[in-house]
């Protein structure tokens, strides 16, 4: 089964994951990023970001090689802001509403909270009633911890 990893990381968390299954699951990565970046430190960082992701922003995107016929599953990895998939995620949705069709996995990293409702949010947006696997992490990059070894070990024995 061919399978990319789509992926938006700001302070490399999400793309730390998406390497470790990548590597695992012998998976495509496409990084996907904003033409705009976001400011990634201080207080414009969360307010910036918090504002786009709450308001549903879709910020243009940087030119990125992705073909949804090419994969049977997609797996797409982000970080959560204010309780939502982070904006340049959902311009890729956005873009590429056929993925729906596709089996999708999703991961998501996170420091504060709202990773649930972010998942709930995305499967509205995509239009599905689940993903075929699901984690959550806290800060993987930057908070090593053994019980995210097992949950990284554990997502791709699921989509194996």
């Amino acid at each position: 089964m061919k399978t990319a990893i789509v992926y938006y990381s700001m302070s490399g968390n999400t793309q730390f994951v998406a390497e470790r299954i990548a590597k695992k699951i012998n998976a495509d990565l496409i990084r996907i990023e904003p033409v705009k970046a976001y400011p990634d430190q201080g207080a414009r960082k969360f307010i910036w970001g918090g504002k786009s992701a709450v308001m549903g922003e879709k910020p243009q995107l940087q030119s990125y090689d992705f073909k949804a016929e090419q994969y049977d599953r997609i797996i797409i990895g982000t970080p959560v802001w204010a309780s939502n998939f982070a904006p340049p995620i959902r311009t890729f949705l956005h873009d590429n509403k056929s993925i729906s069709e596709k089996k999708i996995a999703v991961f998501m990293c996170f420091s504060g909270g709202g990773a649930d409702k972010a998942i709930a949010k995305m499967k509205r947006y995509i239009g599905i009633d689940q993903f075929e696997a699901e984690m959550v992490l806290v800060d993987p990059k930057d908070n090593v911890k053994s019980e995210d070894d097992a949950k990284i070990e554990a997502f791709c024995d699921a989509l194996l």
